[in-house]
């Protein structure tokens, strides 16, 4: 094996390397009962959280908010505080009501300071329970899968430097195509894991999307099918709101 052969074959081995260390990263333990720690089930602002990311959490607080008269709808596309949050200890409506000091459209909301601390710790409480991975390896792990590709072009370009004993277009694509394809696979991971994503595919075969809202009076549930549901459900039980407060025709995805 010539030299430029050598270091293009070393460059796919450190490639491989980043890869496997990105795996390890991305892999979470735990979380297969779907309960968040403490043993108690997630709640609608969670769910939320593991079906669409940030805003979608924030969409579900300020639906309860509503529900209790402490949000409405403001100009253009806007929701702003309608007096106190009322009684609740949930940190995430809590949050989010601190944010509205002014009308703020919710794509602004949910970056609020207030907001945002919130939701990162209900992320954080999600991540220990296996449900979400987390944000700073999810960080790391797509430094390392950016890198892989980079470092089988630069073993590539040192290869054939020495263009008489470089690598053959057979090894190139037997050493590099692997590469690439892990990559894409592992950059194509969502934030939920596997855990969170069954949850929530069996609290939706529980709990189908209702024809008509009359069905449903708890406010409660309301919450659990815009968790699950996002959009559609807020069109059916509160369209008004959903409208004119701008949280319609959105996706809501801020982790992927």
């Amino acid at each position: 094996m010539g030299t430029g052969t050598g270091w293009f074959v070393a460059a796919a081995c450190a490639a491989w390397a980043e890869v496997l260390v990105a795996a390890v990263l991305l892999r979470v333990r735990g979380g297969s009962s779907g309960a968040a720690p403490g043993g108690a089930p997630p709640g609608p602002e969670a769910l939320a959280l593991l079906r669409g990311g940030r805003r979608a959490a924030v969409a579900v607080a300020l639906v309860a908010l509503h529900q209790r008269g402490a949000v409405a709808a403001g100009r253009k596309h806007t929701v702003r505080a309608n007096g106190g949050p009322g009684r609740t200890r949930d940190p995430v409506q809590l949050g989010v009501h601190r944010s509205l000091r002014n009308a703020l459209p919710p794509r602004a909301l949910a970056l609020r300071p207030e907001a945002r601390r919130a939701v990162d710790a209900l992320r954080d409480d999600l991540g220990r329970a296996g449900l979400l991975r987390p944000p700073g390896r999810r960080r790391a792990a797509r430094l390392l899968l950016a890198a892989a590709p980079a470092t089988l072009a630069a073993g590539l370009l040192v290869a054939e430097a020495g263009a008489q004993d470089g690598p053959g277009l057979a090894l190139v694509l037997v050493a590099g195509v692997p590469v690439l394809l892990a990559v894409a696979a592992l950059l194509r991971l969502p934030p939920a894991t596997r855990a969170a994503r069954r949850l929530l595919a069996e609290l939706r075969e529980r709990h189908p999307l209702p024809a008509h809202r009359r069905e449903v009076t708890d406010g409660r549930l309301v919450q659990l099918y815009v968790a699950l549901y996002g959009d559609p459900a807020l069109a059916l039980f509160l369209p008004r709101f959903s409208r004119d407060g701008g949280l319609l025709g959105h996706r809501a995805s801020d982790g992927r």
